[in-house]
């Protein structure tokens, strides 16, 4: 990967988007998101490595793989926000690289075991309430700080 490639890792269930409660998540799919990402990334001439896993130690091995190929991960955890140390802890071994946290609701107006993400304490900056339009946001953000000018 170079090192103006972007990681955007997704966690569990949201190969589901779209399908899985659309009346708070909505109907955009996991590939509209990674389609905004793509067209965020491209002013940028940065590219987008997209992925989705529902299995925690995946995206542990992910994050680990992108301290030598991606110069930023954007990350949306899903379930592992509230309840992953070890997801958090293996951001946080990225050294400086740009590290963008995405939720499609606004977790704070949710359940309130949700209000609380060990992956926020790493984050660079947090995106939550505004759907699949937090990925570009998150994809613009991260373009900013890796000096990525359009």
């Amino acid at each position: 990967m170079s090192p103006r490639t972007i990681l955007v890792l997704n966690g569990p269930n949201l190969n589901l988007l779209g399908q899985r409660e659309p009346e708070l998540y909505g109907t955009a799919t996991l590939a509209d998101a990674e389609h905004l990402c793509v067209r965020a990334a491209a002013p940028h001439s940065v590219t987008i490595d997209f992925r989705q896993s529902n299995h925690e130690g995946r995206l542990i091995d992910w994050v680990h793989e992108s301290r030598t190929s991606h110069a930023a991960v954007v990350i949306n955890p899903a379930g592992y926000s509230h309840t992953s140390v070890a997801l958090a802890d293996a951001l946080a071994t990225l050294d400086g690289k740009p590290v963008l946290e995405v939720h499609l609701t606004a977790i704070h107006r949710r359940e309130a075991f949700r209000h609380h993400s060990y992956v926020s304490v790493v984050a660079d900056a947090v995106i939550t309430g505004c759907g699949v339009q937090g990925y570009a946001l998150a994809v613009e953000r991260a373009c900013t700080l890796i000096g990525a000018t359009a």
